[in-house]
Formats: C-alpha cells, structure tokens, sequence
C-alpha cells in the first residue's frame, strides 16, 4: 500500500513539473525557440553588487553542448566572448578550474581524441558529459557519483568536463559551509533535461548560492560548480541580446568588485544550434 502511493505521488509531481512552472516564471525571457534567460533577484542580499542570479535554459531538441580547450588550438587562452567567435558558438561559460599553467584543467576534461586532463579526480565528484555516441543516452548530463558509476559512461559520449559537485541527483546541498566567498560560474540539469548556464558576479559562499539556487524557480536535478572570482564567466548572444558576464571578488585574491573586464579562460563549454533536418 505504501509503494502504490508513493508511486502515485512521484507521478503526479511528474505530471506536474511538467506541466507548469514555479511562481516566478514570467521573469523568463524567451530568445528563440529552446533558449530562455532570466536574471532573478536572490533571497540573500550579498556583500557586493547587485545580488543578481543570471541564468541561460537551453532545450537539448535545439542546441548541443561541447568541451573546447585552448589546448587542442593554439594553446591561446580567450574570453567567452573570444570563444564564442571563435568558435559560432550561441554561448559558452567556463569548462571548469584550472592549473597554474593556465592550460591544463584541474579535473578530467577531453573532447573527443583531444584529452586535456587524463585523470580522473577523487575529489571532484561530478563530470559533466556531452556528445553522446548515440541516441540511446541524454543529449547531456552531469554524472554524479554519489548515485552513478562514471565507468557505465565513459564510452557513451566524446566530451567530458570535471568538476565540484553542489547540488546532488537527491536535489540536496552537499557543499560544506566555509567563511570565503566568491563570484560564481555553475552548471545545471532541470527535471526536464534542460541545461542550465549560472552566473552571479555578486559574491556568496558556495553552500549559500547552492541553497539561493534551490529557493529560485529553477527545478535543478543536479548542478555543477565552474568557477569563482573574476574568471567567472559566461557569455550568450540570441534574439538581439548579447551578453558577456564576469565576476569579480573572491576571497584571499580579489578583494572588491572593481573588476572591469572578463579575463582569458582556457577551456570552455559552449553551445551551438543543432542542424536542422
């Protein structure tokens, strides 16, 4: 009796994602078929700035994610911005952290034959997959391991980035609280497969914007963090708006929110519309 209602009840939340969306979801800016942004003002008021949330929604029936790296280029590291024209890209936000040759990512990230960090990290416990092989897998996702076992996916898509898991596929906060605080570039999956883009240059520890975020009408699966202070970035052009984010303070670095311009990243992920058929 128990299992029947609990199922019962799963279904019609189900029903219900589906169907409709959070209080709040006017905010939503549509760009073009499967592309939304909005700018949410956060229910915590940071120490700097203006304590907005930016988020980009992307449908996968219309856009497909990928890893790009300096490395398998001309080892020259850009701005989003840079990336996206570059590449034609509709978007792009940070490919995760990196070292201090300000090449290598600090976790596992490859893009097809391209590899440029073999090895898989004990600590950072999220990897964000993209380019499937086939049909038969998510267009994307971000595995965690908490509740997955990346080996059954590694050979299912070409690209990976790894990074610090924040929100959990049980939607918990699973980030410790800390006193540092950063401005803050994050991935995202909705309940409804939907990849998300965050970014808020207004500084917060990485446990509260985790909880911001579940507060937002957002409906997160899971999320990922990119990065923090003034290589925080993310970049969106469609529909006649155009938008270049960056961050600016973090803690025992960047002390202000002076920062007056996006810094050269290495490694990206960035969005392209997929091919009409």
């Amino acid at each position: 009796m128990f299992d029947a209602l609990k199922i019962t009840v799963i279904l019609l939340l189900g029903i219900w994602f589906s169907n409709c969306e959070a209080p709040g979801h006017s905010e939503w800016q549509k760009l073009e078929p499967g592309l939304e942004w909005a700018q949410f003002k956060s229910p915590r008021k940071a120490e700097f700035g203006n304590s907005l949330v930016t988020v980009v929604r992307f449908d996968p029936a219309y856009f497909e994610a990928n890893v790009y790296c300096a490395s398998q280029f001309d080892s020259v590291s850009r701005t989003v911005g840079e990336w996206a024209q570059k590449l034609g890209l509709v978007a792009a936000i940070n490919a995760g952290m990196y070292a201090t040759d300000h090449l290598t990512a600090v976790g596992f990230l490859k893009n097809k034959k391209h590899v440029n960090n073999p090895r898989l990290s004990k600590k950072y416990l999220s990897v964000f997959a993209c380019q499937p092989v086939d049909e038969k897998v998510p267009p994307w996702q971000i595995i965690d391991f908490g509740c997955q076992n990346f080996a059954d996916w590694k050979k299912k898509y070409h690209a990976f980035s790894q990074s610090i898991r924040m929100i959990s596929c049980e939607q918990k906060n699973v980030w410790q609280q800390q006193p540092n605080k950063w401005s803050i570039a994050a991935l995202a999956i909705d309940q409804k497969g939907r990849l998300l883009f965050i970014h808020s240059r207004s500084p917060y520890s990485v446990h509260d914007f985790i909880d911001i975020l579940l507060q937002l009408p957002l409906f997160i699966y899971n999320a990922m963090y990119l990065e923090g202070g003034p290589e925080a970035s993310l970049y969106f052009s469609s529909g006649g708006v155009e938008k270049e984010l960056f961050g600016s303070f973090e803690s025992g670095f960047f002390l202000n929110n002076s920062n007056s311009h996006p810094w050269p990243i290495p490694n990206i992920i960035g969005i392209k519309r997929k091919a009409k058929r």
